[in-house]
């Protein structure tokens, strides 16, 4: 099962994917109204999880001394698919292969050359591994964007990211904490003196930057943290607004 991911996490991913080197984790945090410490943490996350594999440099190759890219449609027969796609990118040249599910034209080869007869010998070593070329494309331009349904939202976005029912009533509500949310810059004894929880409310985990903070009295909310709340009776539209003034 994939990792689930909420309405931020795919606006981090939309601009990431459109502009990594020069977007930091404050111009996102921006552009999807949380904190950059926020933004900071749930890349990570990303990253931990395998859904950001890497940040890599779009290159024309074409404008390096007229190199040329070219595409292979290729069948691997009955051998193992994922081996011999490790197999061809050994292969000097190689520069991208994609698994495809499907019996015929199972590898999608992406190769450059110096020129024509580069290309020739990469097709050569890649048949020389027992693959079949079924097809092959000179490539002139490619185009690229992001997926536009992670994109900007034209509604604010909740700050609640996730709510787990449990036994009975109890509840177990992760939250954003907003600027000027009425907790922010309190402590939580202060928070539960001034009446904003109340006692059946536990704060379990606060996540800010790169720590986990398990919370005492003393532990003072601050914008952009991402915190864990559990209620034995479940947490009210009042608790989420002490957090998030939302």
């Amino acid at each position: 099962m994939g990792l689930q991911i909420d309405v931020i996490d795919e606006q981090i991913l939309y601009f990431l994917t459109e502009e990594a080197r020069h977007t930091s984790a404050p111009d996102i945090a921006e552009r999807v109204d949380v904190s950059a410490p926020t933004v900071r943490n749930r890349i990570r996350r990303l990253e931990e999880a395998g859904v950001i594999r890497g940040y890599h440099a779009d290159i024309d190759y074409e404008k390096v001394d007229g190199r040329l890219t070219n595409h292979y449609i290729c069948s691997t027969g009955n051998r193992n698919r994922q081996e011999m796609a490790q197999r061809v990118l050994d292969v000097p040249g190689v520069t991208n292969v994609r698994e495809i599910m499907s019996g015929k034209g199972d590898l999608r080869i992406t190769v450059v050359g110096d020129d024509t007869d580069d290309l020739t010998r990469i097709a050569q070593d890649i048949t020389s591994l027992g693959i079949e070329i079924d097809d092959e494309d000179l490539i002139h331009r490619e185009y690229f964007r992001p997926y536009a349904p992670f994109g900007p939202r034209d509604e604010v976005v909740s700050p609640v990211t996730g709510v787990a029912g449990l036994a009975g009533d109890a509840d177990v509500v992760e939250v954003i904490v907003r600027e000027g949310a009425p907790m922010a810059g309190m402590t939580l004894q202060e928070a539960n003196e001034a009446g904003l929880v109340g006692s059946d409310i536990l704060v379990v985990q606060i996540n800010r930057d790169e720590e986990a903070i398990t919370p005492t009295g003393e532990t003072q909310i601050r914008p952009g943290d991402f915190v864990t709340v559990h209620s034995r009776s479940g947490v009210t539209d009042e608790t989420l607004e002490a957090f998030t003034d939302y």
